[in-house]
């Protein structure tokens, strides 16, 4: 048959009108996803708090550190070249990773460090998350100053399950030290004994008035101290803050005076809303909050204050950290008035009961849009003991650990032993021997009253051995603190996985009883979790993410002293279900 030329292209204009005016009616599908590029250059900055100016590691000369703005499904490229003496490595924290464990980041796990001089491109997507996350350097204690906000907008189209903020704020908890924090955990690793603590905690990178050094607490509204943080907001608005902890070593309780806060996403996972005047957040954790503003601009100043939440017989920074929030605009005619400053209440230092109860009140949204798909079947189970407990000293040596030991941790009393090369390329080459051991044991090798009267015996053992699972295996862990050389909270991260937090209780972990109390249905999705002080927190995952991934405790003292161990997932059949080879730039050790 014939088909006259005229035909033809009224046809293709017609085919071409129709595609357009399908974008147009849908524009998602114009920016469904993009690949958005970043350049980290690591050099040091001289930066002064609290009356003391120091050189740190920085990423483009900021602290904290830029962030990163993506939307769910794009792909995030960041070439991060080091320019300080240090070895470097940078982990995007609470990022699934799928298909991308060689940008995990941990040291001497998914990479050997980027040395000086070298660059490094760390390549992953975002993939069915939405929220705050954060990057941070994953090496010794190099994130003392190295990090900075992971921003996860949704899909174009997608509203928040939220009222729509007014605008959006990162609130970023670190720490500040007057001396050098590699030399303080390099010093307490050498001596055996707990490492210095920091001299001020920080919101966005300053300690605010309540320090020595940074005001006399006078605020007015021309003038507030140089080391404190102001939100400045307007009246009958709703503000989101992001709230980030990447403090190295403290769980952190946050409230600001006068004003009731709405939690409604952690760990970049929409949670069901719930008001709460103190907010709970542990080290690795990040927590998206709703500030609903009053409706007309009162004559005062708020106070927004932290301190920390401490559960160890250890010692730890006894100090408190704030910032202002400062309506605007005022009147003229108060200009030069001092208003009186309003300062929160927070919980006692040790308030065990209210992190349990915070925790419980966390759920998932569970609905159709946000399905909350807990493993409703379990194939492995696993029990671990998380605590401390003492490595012997080595001869002709005194050390400041408990009757002359060094103070260690330990997952199911192994304290892991950091290997000399990268266990992911080992794994992937299938290069295992004199690397890493698969027999890590799936429960304690020596039973006993966890939280009762602990063993004399605190010695650990020490290795680099892994948990192997098939890939998509449904596992349940439960995790127990142990009471060796004192009970106290462990904020634990799992990379490369979100799980579900289906139970968690005080006491020993009764593996009769406490089970059928697990929450199956909406229980909360995070990435770190705290393992209550004296007690035990039960999760499901399904291991569906092939590589190697790290688990440890998020206070950096006892991740440097071995409370951590690493899962080794295996292919899948399909090809979206493997390792990919690794990248050619992947550094070398």
């Amino acid at each position: 048959m014939e088909v006259s030329l005229l035909t033809l292209i009224t046809s293709s204009r017609f085919q071409l009108l129709l595609a357009v005016c399908t974008l147009l009616a849908l524009p998602q599908l114009i920016f469904a996803s993009t690949t958005r590029y970043y350049n980290f250059d690591i050099r040091r900055q001289n930066v002064t708090r609290l009356c003391h100016t120091r050189s740190i590691p920085t990423v483009n000369g900021q602290f904290p550190g830029p962030k990163i703005v993506v939307r769910e499904g794009d792909r995030v490229i960041v070439k991060v070249t080091n320019n300080i003496l240090n070895n470097v490595t940078l982990h995007w924290h609470g990022v699934r990773q799928l298909q991308s464990g060689w940008s995990d980041g941990p040291a001497y796990v998914t990479q050997c460090p980027i040395q000086t001089g070298q660059s490094y491109a760390y390549n992953f997507t975002i993939v069915g998350q939405r929220g705050t996350l954060f990057w941070h350097a994953h090496i010794s204690w190099m994130r003392y100053s190295l990090y900075g906000p992971i921003i996860i907008l949704p899909k174009i189209g997608l509203p928040y399950p939220f009222p729509k903020p007014y605008k959006e704020v990162p609130i970023i908890f670190g720490e500040w030290f007057n001396v050098d924090p590699e030399a303080v955990i390099a010093q307490a690793l050498r001596t055996g004994g707990s490492p210095n603590v920091s001299d001020a905690y920080i919101i966005n990178g300053l300690p605010g008035p309540l320090y020595n050094c940074s005001s006399n607490g006078n605020i007015t509204k021309q003038s507030a101290p140089s080391d404190t943080f102001k939100l400045k907001v307007k009246p009958g608005k709703t503000y989101l803050l992001r709230m980030i902890n990447a403090a190295l070593n403290d769980e952190l309780f946050f409230s600001i005076a006068n004003h009731t806060l709405t939690i409604v996403d952690v760990d970049g996972v929409y949670v069901k809303p719930f008001n709460s005047n103190v907010i709970l957040i542990t080290p690795g954790q990040t927590t998206n909050v709703l500030l609903r503003t009053k409706p007309t601009a009162p004559n005062a100043f708020f106070l927004m204050a932290a301190r920390p939440y401490a559960t160890g017989l250890g010692t730890f920074d006894n100090t408190t950290t704030s910032a202002i929030l400062e309506y605007r605009p005022k009147p003229s005619k108060y200009y030069n008035i001092t208003f009186p400053l309003f300062k929160p209440t927070l919980p006692v230092l040790n308030d065990t009961v209210f992190a349990a109860n915070f925790s419980s009140n966390l759920r998932s949204l569970a609905n159709r849009q946000y399905p909350a798909n807990v493993p409703q079947n379990v194939d492995k189970r696993f029990f671990f003991t998380v605590g401390l407990g003492t490595s012997p000293c080595p001869h002709n040596r005194t050390c400041q650990g408990p009757n002359g030991t060094k103070f260690a941790a330990t997952v199911n009393n192994i304290s892991w032993a950091l290997p000399d090369t990268a266990i992911l390329q080992a794994h992937f080459y299938g290069r295992s021997n004199g690397i890493y051991a698969t027999d890590f044991p799936v429960q304690p090798p020596f039973p006993f009253n966890y939280t009762g009267t602990p063993p004399n015996n605190t010695l650990v053992s020490n290795g680099t051995k892994v948990v192997v699972v098939p890939f998509n295996t449904s596992v349940e862990l439960v995790m127990q603190d142990t009471s060796v050389l004192g009970a106290e909270s462990h904020p634990l991260h799992l990379h490369g996985f979100n799980f579900f937090v289906v139970g968690q209780g005080f006491g020993n972990y009764d593996t009769v009883n406490d089970p059928a109390r697990f929450n199956l249905v909406d229980p909360v999705e995070r990435n770190t979790v705290g393992v209550p002080d004296g007690g035990w927190v039960a999760i499901r995952f399904f291991a569906d993410n092939p590589g190697v991934w790290l688990m440890h405790c998020h206070l950096d003292v006892h991740t440097s002293w071995g409370l951590r161990m690493a899962w080794v997932v295996n292919d899948g059949p399909l090809p979206n279900q493997k390792l990919p080879p690794p990248p050619s730039d992947l550094p070398e050790c």
